[in-house]
């Protein structure tokens, strides 16, 4: 016998129904009031399962002016602040590096920078002078200024994160 012919009469037993036969009415009937249930796209589910929201156009409503957030971010008081005294500007430069990898990661508004004002120093201010290159330099730094006399006027520096 060919291997085709084989396949074709294994075909032919498979294929045949088991069980009740064809011809009992219940059966019958059944078989013809069930039909297939449509099946659902899974996008279509999952649409009316979690919905549709325009991202876009809710941080839009939520989002204030630049102008106001940096009004209202130069009024706030600093989150947290570095005292830099009498250190070296190598040391200040760690220090610095490390207080904003932190206030980053804390994701903190404005730190405030306590310098000093360099009386002590033979010539002109140094940690000042450092922190303001500093603050050129790192790319979170943003928009600075010397603080209110209460905070230490020119003797520390407020700085907004970006």
């Amino acid at each position: 016998m060919d291997f085709g012919n084989i396949l074709d009469e294994w075909e032919k037993e498979t294929a045949k129904p088991r069980g009740k036969s064809k011809n009992n009415p219940e059966m019958q009937s059944s078989a013809e009031d069930t039909q297939p249930l449509p099946q659902a796209h899974p996008l279509d589910v999952w649409m009316r399962r979690y919905g549709v929201t325009d991202k876009d156009a809710e941080s839009e409503e939520n989002e204030e002016a630049p102008h106001e957030r940096r009004r209202r971010l130069r009024s706030i008081k600093s989150e947290a602040e570095i005292d830099l005294h009498g250190l070296t500007q190598d040391d200040a430069w760690i220090r610095l590096e490390s207080f904003f990898a932190d206030c980053v990661r804390s994701n903190l508004q404005k730190v405030l920078i306590i310098h000093g004002k360099g009386t002590h120093s033979p010539e002109d201010p140094v940690l000042r002078k450092m922190v303001q290159h500093f603050l050129e330099k790192h790319p979170h730094a943003g928009e600075s200024g010397f603080s209110t006399k209460t905070e230490g006027g020119t003797g520390s520096t407020w700085v907004i994160l970006k």
